[in-house]
């Protein structure tokens, strides 16, 4: 079993620095595929609500091996990319798929684009806005529309003690009550608790009150997605409490998308399950080449 402070280290080939785009830096990991593999694209991976470029640390390697340079981000507010503390406006879902369309530009060729979670709802609107830097989109995890009743209302305890607790006073309140899935991220494999309680100071209160809100109030706009033609894939563990894994198979069929459920994974199959879910990503963007 990979220890937590060792799946925190990238693999070799692994560089962590600040991407600079036409909106502003960015800090990735961005692992380059090995020499004496033919290089075969470029994937961006975003992270979900509270996580980080690091929850897709395992995904790396087997990825890398397949040909496709991987390049994790922190969003906007995310962790180790800056942001504004106070300013919501900054974190409307508008602004952040607008970062990820200049962090795909910045990289200087079209990339098969994946979204866990929250990550998945920012990636949409990015190809909504447009196609153009995309050869597909991978939703990780992530529903059509808000998430369920239950976490929806784990995310407004959030939002509510944001408003009036420090960011440490937060964090003892959420391991007291036991982290729910969009709040306590994929802890399982990456990391540990020292990780998490790093990344979660290093958030932005700003960015989490917007997204939380986004999470909560997301409207269906799985029809707007599957009219723009992109090829879609649908990957989700076998259980998910974030949005029901039924839905997320209905989701499937309304984009015509490739749909894989990772076996023995949540609703975190990056870090739960990374070899087969790298291996369904690989396959899915190994087909868009094949034609």
């Amino acid at each position: 079993m990979t220890s937590p402070a060792a799946s925190l280290t990238p693999p070799s080939g692994a560089r962590a620095y600040a991407l600079r785009t036409a909106r502003g830096e960015f800090a990735v990991v961005d692992c380059a595929v090995p020499e004496g593999v033919e290089p075969r694209g470029v994937a961006v991976l975003l992270p979900g609500f509270t996580g980080s470029k690091e929850d897709f640390t395992l995904l790396h390697a087997p990825l890398t091996a397949r040909g496709y340079r991987t390049v994790a981000v922190d969003g906007r507010g995310q962790y180790e990319s800056d942001g504004p503390p106070d300013d919501e406006s900054a974190y409307a879902q508008g602004e952040l798929a607008r970062d990820v369309i200049a962090q795909a530009t910045a990289l200087g060729s079209r990339v098969h684009l994946v979204g866990h979670s929250l990550g998945g709802q920012i990636a949409r609107a990015a190809v909504l806005l447009d196609t153009a830097p995309f050869r597909s989109l991978t939703l990780v995890a992530s529903g059509p529309a808000r998430i369920s009743d239950s976490q929806r209302q784990r995310v407004k305890l959030l939002r509510a003690a944001l408003a009036v607790m420090t960011m440490p006073e937060v964090w003892d309140a959420i391991l007291a009550l036991g982290p729910p899935e969009e709040v306590g991220g994929p802890a399982r494999g990456i990391g540990g608790m020292d990780h998490l309680r790093r990344r979660w100071l290093g958030n932005k209160p700003a960015q989490l009150t917007a997204t939380g809100t986004q999470l909560c109030t997301e409207p269906d706009r799985i029809a707007e997605l599957a009219a723009t033609a992109l090829p879609f894939h649908v990957l989700s563990g076998e259980r998910d409490d974030t949005w029901p894994v039924g839905l997320l198979d209905e989701m499937a069929v309304r984009l015509r998308a490739r749909r894989t459920v990772v076996p023995g994974a949540e609703h975190s199959p990056n870090a739960e399950r990374p070899l087969p879910m790298a291996e369904a990503l690989a396959d899915f963007w190994d087909a868009r080449a094949n034609g």
